[in-house]
């Protein structure tokens, strides 16, 4: 009968058969157990009431919540709550976390692993994966066991998807739209930006803010939320742990999406940050995607020297979007300002620039540094 089931398609087999029966709804997740699992930044959205029984026997996907132990600490030693707490690791914990890819120069390259075998904490914020490599100054990354994949009472796997915002499109009208782009991960993209919303809300502004693209991890909106936007969002909110390694229609729809929802309050700007560099395969098509273009009504570009700042601003040029200003890590020294500026042929944007009330509505308004720092 099992098999008349399979073979008429209308039966999935489970990749474990426990006891010649069909295990398909896992072992009990207790409370308590539950409960006393240290929760990761990644998970904040789910209902984790749900989560009453364990499954070992499928694959996980992008976005599956797992309870894992701690086995070794490594590079992440403390974990990030969905508050922005972060809790000391110790070995024998058990978390709950996503899994989710990780593209990261600066740190690690990771992906979703094929089975429930011993694996990787490759992100502070939550994110479960198998790291391929690693940054020369990172440490090897703490090394997690996964008990099992978070389940509802009939067997189904708890995924981040589960609880996403509904995916909107862009309404007819939306408030100007900045988006902080940069050269690399560590360009200076967040200080940027969380500068221009400081700025802007000093100046009576209600701005709202997105992180579009990137890793699971709260330190960018926290950043944006200290520095004065009333409303911050991210890939997160959308269900995903991550968003490397989506497909380009899948990256530009949540960023749209991101985008009509900051517009909902009715805020007077937004500014979206998009993460790593323009080189890096997602960030790169996002921004040559005609859609977002249009949508956007300018761009802050990061750059942590002044061969990047000038090949970065090009780029964006050649790929039709309006540069309003370039800033980020080479803003630190004198000497790539002054690279930067006889090169471009305009000001670079300092911090203080940035923060100011008088300057950043210029920056994002009036049309390119030169104009408003004139």
């Amino acid at each position: 009968m099992l098999q008349d089931l399979q073979a008429q398609g209308s039966l999935v087999a489970p990749s474990r058969d426990v006891t010649g029966t069909i295990a398909r709804k896992g072992r009990a997740l207790h409370e308590d157990r539950r409960t006393a699992a240290k929760r990761a930044f990644t998970t904040r959205r789910v209902d984790l009431d749900l989560a009453t029984r364990l499954r070992s026997d499928v694959r996980p996907r992008a976005g599956d919540l797992v309870l894992a132990r701690v086995a070794q600490l490594g590079q992440h030693q403390k974990l990030e709550s969905p508050h922005g707490r972060r809790a000391q690791l110790y070995v024998g914990d058990e978390i709950i976390v996503a899994y989710g890819e990780r593209y990261a120069p600066d740190q690690f390259e990771a992906v979703v692993p094929q089975d429930l075998s011993a694996c990787d904490l490759v992100a502070g914020g939550g994110v479960a994966g198998l790291v391929l490599s690693r940054h020369a100054k990172m440490r090897p990354a703490t090394r997690i066991e996964p008990v099992g994949l978070l389940a509802d009472d009939d067997g189904k796997v708890l995924n981040l998807g589960w609880f996403g915002l509904p995916r909107l499109t862009l309404p007819p009208v939306l408030p100007p739209v900045v988006a902080v782009v940069g050269t690399s991960m560590n360009a200076g993209k967040t200080t940027a930006g969380a500068g221009l919303i400081h700025g802007l809300s000093r100046a009576g502004l209600n701005v709202a803010a997105s992180k579009v693209t990137g890793t699971g991890s709260g330190g960018d909106l926290w950043t944006m939320l200290d520095a004065g936007a009333r409303s911050v969002l991210d890939f997160t909110d959308h269900g995903h742990t991550s968003t490397a390694g989506l497909t380009l229609d899948r990256i530009e729809s949540v960023a749209l999406s991101l985008i009509a929802h900051s517009a909902v309050s009715k805020p007077d700007i937004i500014v979206i940050e998009v993460a790593d560099g323009l080189l890096q395969r997602e960030t790169g098509a996002l921004l040559k995607c005609g859609r977002l273009r249009e949508a956007l009504h300018g761009v802050l570009f990061a750059a942590g020297d002044a061969m990047g700042a000038v090949a970065g601003h090009d780029w964006l040029v050649r790929a039709g979007h309006r540069v309003l200003g370039v800033s980020g890590l080479l803003s630190a020294s004198p000497l790539a300002v002054r690279e930067a500026e006889a090169a471009l042929g305009w000001p670079v944007l300092s911090l203080a620039d940035l923060r100011d009330p008088l300057t950043a509505p210029k920056i994002c308004f009036a049309g390119d540094a030169k104009s408003c720092l004139a």
